[in-house]
């Protein structure tokens, strides 16, 4: 059938022919250039719609989806491990114990807003009235635990006079103990700020910032998270105060009296104290501060970030991990280095705090000067 339907059109095209007629093939509506065309035309279309609206798609992602670049690290992971004495899972640039500059070390130090001039030196027997007023008394506090916040900005110069040396220790404690219990409460908030920032998905600007900025006060390159958790940490309050008896002698050393340095640091420029009897060829001074709160600072900023200091911060941060509170008689045995006599300070150090009972200090808490840092600690 289909072959006799073949054969009746070339029949009739023949027919046709001979008649006259032209036959030709049907043709497309559309020639193929066109056809093209059209099709180029809905693909580029897409494209440019594609291409349009990828950057709101990635800004929505980061914005929802994505934790901050500032945050998003291996910190944890390296947090653990350090505490456990393994190899950190880092860049191999990246240098934990490396400083970045000095000055960003002790900015907010050097730059303590109290000039000497509104300093006034009150004489040991107005300190003690002042305290009797106040009702502030160290038998007091080892058993409350609670401290005022009386802050006293140079040492009174009476207090090498004082015969009687548990009253001369007793005067010394009650002037160093709200300032470093001030300081510790500052690097409190501090901590509680930073692991605010980490457990969050995302920061504002102001919270980056507050990042960088601790980051450089804690001379910690390449945003090492780990570093910052470790260093950023409270001294024990016993060994404080155990240093700053050693150092100053309770309170009666030439560097303490003139120079409110309370901790011996060194320092190598021209606003030091020459320690008497040096070696000429020495160049080291002892640090002078403006008041005894920025030696206390610098005090926690040293052990903090110093090199020398490093195995101390990583027994801190297990004591921490671990217990949940900082044992200072263990803790004394890492600061061999902060001396030259080495072990033999640590020694000095832990009779300091046992035969002194400074212990009993290390659970008191200063009371809070505003509501939200009540709320905070």
């Amino acid at each position: 059938m289909k072959n006799l339907a073949q054969i009746n059109i070339q029949k009739i095209k023949k027919i046709l022919q001979n008649k006259g007629y032209r036959i030709y093939k049907r043709q497309n509506v559309f020639p193929k250039v066109f056809e093209n065309l059209y099709y180029t035309t809905i693909v580029g279309f897409l494209i440019i719609g594609f291409l349009y609206v990828t950057p709101s798609i990635v800004n929505f992602s980061k914005k929802n989806f994505s934790k901050n670049a500032i945050v998003l690290n291996n910190s944890n992971i390296n947090f653990n491990r350090t505490l456990q004495g393994k190899e950190i899972q880092k860049d191999k640039k990246s240098k934990e114990n490396d400083v970045e500059d000095f000055a960003d070390l002790f900015t907010d130090v050097l730059k303590f807003d109290t000039n000497e001039a509104d300093t006034v030196r009150l004489s040991a027997s107005t300190i003690n009235q002042l305290f009797k007023d106040e009702n502030y008394n160290l038998k007091d506090i080892r058993k409350n635990k609670l401290v005022k916040p009386i802050t006293i900005d140079v040492l009174p110069s009476e207090i090498k006079s004082i015969e009687n040396t548990k009253k001369r220790k007793e005067l010394f404690i009650q002037i160093v103990l709200p300032l470093i219990l001030e300081e510790n409460k500052r690097i409190k908030i501090e901590r509680i700020t930073l692991f605010s920032i980490l457990n969050k998905n995302s920061n504002t600007e102001e919270e980056k910032n507050w990042l960088r900025s601790k980051f450089k006060q804690y001379g910690v390159v390449n945003k090492d998270l780990t570093t910052l958790k470790i260093r950023m940490d409270e001294i024990p309050v016993s060994l404080a105060i155990a240093q700053a008896a050693k150092e100053t002698g309770w309170g009666t050393s030439r560097f303490a009296q003139q120079g409110n340095a309370l901790f011996g640091q060194w320092t190598y420029n021209d606003k030091g104290i020459k320690p008497a009897g040096s070696d000429p060829s020495d160049t080291h001074k002892v640090m002078k501060f403006k008041i005894l709160k920025a030696s206390v600072r610098a005090y926690n900023r040293n052990l903090n970030t110093h090199k020398s200091y490093k195995k101390f911060r990583k027994v801190r941060a297990i004591q921490r991990d671990v217990y949940g509170s900082l044992n200072s008689l263990e803790l004394a045995n890492y600061l061999d280095k902060y001396a030259e006599t080495g072990i033999e300070y640590t020694k000095i150090l832990k009779q300091i705090i046992e035969q002194n009972k400074l212990t009993d200090f290390d659970d008191a808490k200063i009371l809070p000067n505003s509501k939200r840092e009540k709320n905070l600690i």
